[in-house]
Formats: C-alpha cells, structure tokens, sequence
C-alpha cells in the first residue's frame, strides 16, 4: 500500500456541541448526518477515492483472493431439502448467478420441479436486491415474501400464485417482510416498521382476496419490539412484543384469524419467556427465578405464571437456549463451558442422552424440523476445520446420517488444518475461552500474522465456525483467533450480564487480555497481530484502538457502533430506545459518564494508532454511516502517528454489505489484501 498516493481527505468541521449533565461535548462533525447535504458525499466519495488510491498497488492481490475464494465455492449448489405438508423445499443456486432460487417438488424429489422465485431474473436492474420472509400458505397455493432493494431492512410484502405464476396486485409497503397465514389460507398477519426509527410496532391482519386490512397489534412502549409467528403445530398465532430483558405474547387459534388475541403471561420488568404449543399444553422457556433458564409447562387455558409447572430445573452452569417438540421426543439445545450441547429426551419413558460430537471446539443446533411425526432429528454441525454439515439424526437408534457437507471446492484438505480451545485468565481472575485455528505447517509464533476477532454484545455468542474464505488467510501463514468475551453468552446468562450496562468494560478488558496472552504465549507479536470486529463488535475495535493501540499492528472496524453517547440521546434514529437495556440511558448521569468512559468517538486522543480499515454502507439501518465518517475524521484530525487510515462506504449498500453471494466476497477480499500487505505477502 501507498499511503502517499493520493492528499489525505480533510472533513470540513463546523462548530457544534451538545451540553448535558452540567457537562459539553464539542462535535464538529455532526454535520455528516446530513445525508441529503452535497458535501456529506463529497466527503464519503473522496474517502473511497482516498482508500482506492492507497489500495491501488494490492488490486492484484485483490482479485487473487477473490479468484481463490470463487474458486472454492460449489456455484451449482443446492440445500438439503425438508418436507411440509406434501412438498419437499430447497433452494438451489445456479453458475455463475449471484440469487438463490426457490425451489419445491410435490410428494417426491423425483417429481417435477416447481420454481417458486428466481431471484436472479428478479434482481435484474437492481444494485441491492434481498428476499426474504418466505411463507406459504396453508393449502399449498400462495407463496408471500418480502423483497427489500435499498438494504434498509424495510420489505414490501408480494404474493404470488403458485398455480398461475402471477402476482397479486395487492402488495404492503413498510413491512418487515415476514407474513404469517391463518388456516384459511386468504388470511395473513404482518409486521409494519416506524418510518423513522425503524422500529417493528404494528401488527395487520390482511385478507388477501379484497386487499381490507386491519390493526389488531399496536406497540406503544418505544423500547420494544413486536413481531408474529405461528407455533409448530400450527394451531396458534402468536403476537410477540419483546425488549432486551422483558417479553410478553398474546395468542390466538390459527383457525379464528378474526378473533381476539389474549394475552399469555402479561409483561413483568426483567421476565422473558417464549412459547411452543404441545397437544394440551404449551411449553415455556424462561428465566423467572432462573438465570440460565428452564423449562416449565402449563394447560391451554391458564397460561398465566401462576400456571407454570416446572418441567427442567434451572442448572448455574447449563444455558437453555431452545426447545424442538416432536410427538415422542423433546430436544433441547444447551450451552456449557462456551460449548453447544444438543439433548434428546423420550416423552413416554423419559430417557435421554446428549447426542456427541468429536472436536474440542465446534458449533451444533437443531435445523428444519417442520414435522411432529417423525423420529429424525435434523441438525446442523460445524468446527474450525469442519465445513457446516447437515445431519439427519435418529433419536430412537441414535443413528445419525451425513445429507450434506458444504463443499469445498480445489484442494481443500481438513487434515490441514488445526485448532485449538485456550482459556486466558484475564485481569479479574475470570477464564475466557479463545479458539485458534491455523494451517498445520504455518503454527503460530511471535513472528507470524494473527487475526483475532470477536463480539461481545447483546449476548450473542460467536461460536467457532467454518469460513472457505477464511483459508485464502491459513493457507498464508495467518493464524485466525475468536475470543469469547464478555457480552455475549458462551459461558452462560451471567457471560452476558458481566459485559453490558455499567460493566461494559469488561468486554474492553477482556478482548485486551486475550490479546496480550497470546503475545506473551508467542503465539504472535504485536507487530502481527490485526483486531476486527463488526458493528457492536466495531465499538469493541474503536474501544480498544483508544485504550491499547500498541498492541494491533492493525484494525479492521465494519459498520462500527463508535458515536454511543450521541446515538444512545437520539431517539429519533433507529434502534436507539430499543437499546437502552444493553447500553444504559445516557438521559441518567451515571449512564452518561459511564459511556462517554468508553465512547470511541468521545475518546480518540492525540497518540499514536495502529493501520485501521473502517468500512460502512450509506443505506446502514443498524448503525448510520455517520458514525464511522465522523470517527474517521476525528482520527484524522487528531492521531500521531503515520500508519495507514482508510474508510471507505459502500453507496449501494446497507449494514449486510452486498446482497449478492459473489459481491460479498469483493469486500472480503479486501480486508484481507489489508492485512497481507500489512504483512509484506503480496500474492
């Protein structure tokens, strides 16, 4: 890389500041949130202009890695297809197309294919172009889905007949994308987001044949979400309206869509809980008085708490984090010690056994399961060095048999390949598990490149899983890490609530500690070591590019949630209130001093910082683009060193970067060309 081949990109600054708690934050780029303002582009375009430059001499690199990563990818590939009602449905992608396409066949695979959507002849003309939310109706006859062409994550609702081929003319603007057909099969139930926040508050119900539609749903709470689906029996539509630490659901039979939704267990501050119907009860997942959760059931008819009968006690170090009901089986999915459990239990004699699994480090969880009378459990499995698999599994025989391993295309060996499960006692005494994968004749060492990513938000955990493209990096000496830190739930309930709120720097704390154990365990140096995080997981990049630049030789930021202070008193901006239990009120002093703590964009200073790519999408809906642009000039402004900056912003494209599978892999490409050149690998 160049940094010298192009004039470095100056953000005008314009004064401005915010005042609260007696206490005044200058932002002299608060103007970039002008999105209709000339000069907002101007800037994001002599960025991309700036990064293109600089990046100029790795294109080669570039398409390398993008030919290698192609090169690996089955292009004619198909799912494992699953059976409901009549019809077996897969998906198949076809050479050299970037859209999947739809697919079923009645009764057999061997029968005639009926395509539902390609998607490839409906992108056409389209820079962004997402399906999503596909349900078919009860009698097999109307497909609706949800097609989103900005990557706001905001869908208009089509329906199509699958006799005829045609699209109705009512169509629904504004939606989530997601429908929910009643047993009538003329009736569907849908989701409406705010226009400005983007929040999911509105519930319809829509009757096809005459376009009338109707609210029956209407969250008012700003902190919540509220959403709809139907239980796996079928029997039951359930309005769900859920926040970070508190859910409430109303139900009402799936053959009355024009009845009234009571309400299953009114809304308690702190209680969540989610439902699944069973014969003449329904099962409830929660955490009232249980930490990790357990498993309680109650009869149709009295749903209420006081109802709830306990059926799998709460376990301080077992997670349970789902439940899948077949006629004679219960499969739960459990987490322990930062590691995924599948538990099969027999209905009638009550016997149970977890199924197993060989690897140290791995990922498994219940896939499609549609069907109630079947004894075949299907789940999917993947590791570091396994590609993701999908498993039919008798839970009578325990037999388990192979449908598919995503292929890898080329020279692809497993046995290449190792990984590792190492635990860093960071600076509270606290282990947190790090996994390692790296190719067998490049073993990590204090001279050699590391990628070590993480999370750590939100309590979603960032399990160890397989990536093709991940090997363009093993196969050239880059060992890859994932530290499971605080804020997310590898290690429990209690993993999430030790990194959020008033302890969010122990998420901080321990991606930093895990970073300088594997310095000084001379797994790498930090002359090789490269960070990367992406939107929660961005604030953790910036954070930790404030508190410890020495230690990154580089930073990989994508779609990064780096403005918290100035986001989290914007309420106008989507997800700011729905955000409140994760990151604390700024409204309220403590929470406000405790952010701006932390804050990357508050916090950048006059002092050396390692060689950072920021990346973001104009359209983001999750984290606006000016987050990273007014991060990126406050940078600018401000650091010492002379270590490359870059930011670039994908003007078609929104927080889940491109919708094609091939485009995405350009952007990988990418990143990865930053590091190696980094690293002095030019090819």
């Amino acid at each position: 890389m160049n940094k010298n081949a192009a004039p470095i990109p100056v953000c005008p600054k314009i004064d401005y500041t915010h005042t609260l708690h007696g206490d005044t934050r200058p932002d002299p780029y608060y103007w970039l949130r002008e999105r209709e303002n000339p000069e907002v582009r101007n800037y994001l375009e002599a960025e991309n202009a700036y990064q293109a430059a600089v990046m100029a001499d790795t294109e080669p690199l570039q398409e390398k890695l993008y030919a290698e990563m192609l090169g690996r990818i089955k292009q004619d590939d198909e799912s494992v297809p699953y059976f409901l009602r009549g019809y077996w449905y897969y998906t198949r992608y076809t050479e050299g197309k970037e859209y999947p396409i739809f697919c079923r066949r009645k009764e057999s695979m061997e029968a005639a294919e009926e395509v539902m959507l390609n998607v490839n002849e409906m992108a056409e003309g389209y820079a962004y172009y997402q399906v999503g939310g596909l349900s078919v109706s009860e009698d097999n006859e109307w497909l609706a889905f949800g097609v989103d062409t900005v990557s706001r994550r905001i869908y208009t609702i089509y329906f199509k007949n699958l006799k005829t081929g045609e699209i109705h003319n009512n169509h629904i603007e504004g939606t989530t994308g997601s429908t929910v057909w009643s047993a009538d099969s003329a009736t569907v139930f849908y989701t409406t987001k705010d226009d400005q926040t983007l929040r999911s508050n509105r519930i319809f119900r829509f009757h096809l044949p005459t376009g009338a539609k109707e609210l029956v749903f209407e969250e008012k709470d700003e902190t919540f979400y509220a959403h709809i689906h139907k239980t796996k029996s079928r029997k039951f539509l359930v309005i769900g309206s859920t926040s970070t630490l508190t859910s409430e659901y109303r139900i009402l039979e799936a053959n009355n869509p024009y009845g009234s939704f009571r309400i299953f267990q009114e809304c308690i501050r702190g209680m969540e809980y989610s439902l699944a119907h069973f014969e003449d009860v329904f099962y409830v997942l929660t955490n009232w008085e249980a930490t990790n959760f357990r498993l309680m059931k109650c009869p149709l008819e009295a749903t209420t708490r006081t109802n709830w009968e306990e059926v799998i006690a709460h376990r301080e170090d077992v997670l349970l984090e789902g439940l899948e009901l077949f006629r004679s089986f219960m499969v739960l999915e459990e987490r322990k010690d930062a590691q995924t459990h599948i538990r099969v239990i027999e209905s009638g004699s009550g016997m149970e056994h977890y199924v197993s699994f060989d690897e140290e480090a791995y990922t498994a969880g219940t896939s499609v399961n549609p069907e109630y009378e079947t004894e075949i459990l299907r789940f999917g499995y993947t590791s570091l060095t396994t590609p993701s698999s999908t498993y039919d599994y008798n839970m009578r025989t325990r037999e388990r048999e192979l449908k598919k391993e995503q292929p890898v295309l080329g020279s692809f060996n497993k046995g290449n390949y190792r990984s590792e499960r190492l635990y860093v006692e960071v600076r509270d005494g606290v282990r947190v598990p790090v996994s390692l994968v790296y190719h067998k004749d490049h073993q990590p060492a204090a001279d050699r490149p590391m990628l070590l990513y993480a999370y750590g938000s939100y309590g979603h955990s960032m399990d160890p899983y397989f990536s093709s493209v991940r090997l363009s990096l093993l196969d050239r000496g880059v060992s890859f890490a994932i530290a499971h830190i605080r804020g997310g739930e590898e290690m429990g309930r209690a993993w999430y609530e030790d990194g959020k709120l008033l302890r969010k720097r122990n998420t901080f704390n321990d991606f930093i500690d895990c970073a300088e154990f594997l310095i000084a365990g001379s797994y790498t140096s930090s002359k090789h070591l490269y960070a990367m995080g992406g939107s929660a997981g961005g604030l953790l990049m910036g954070a930790v590019a404030n508190m410890r630049p020495d230690l990154w030789n580089g930073v990989l930021a994508a779609v990064p949630f780096v403005d918290v202070v100035t986001t989290m008193l914007d309420q106008s901006i989507p997800l700011t209130t729905g955000e409140f239990d994760e990151w604390g009120n700024p409204e309220d002093a403590e929470y406000y001093e405790y952010i701006k703590s932390y804050s990357p964009y508050d916090n950048v200073s006059a002092q050396d910082y390692p060689n950072m790519l920021i990346t973001t999408g104009f359209h983001d809906s999750q984290v606006q683009y000016w987050e990273p642009a007014k991060w990126t000039a406050r940078l600018r402004e401000l650091k010492t060193d002379d270590n490359i900056l870059l930011f670039r912003t994908e003007m078609d494209f929104g927080h889940s970067g491109a919708s094609g599978r091939f485009q995405q892999l350009k952007e990988i490409a990418l990143e990865y060309a930053f590091i190696l050149d980094l690293e002095g690998i030019k090819d």
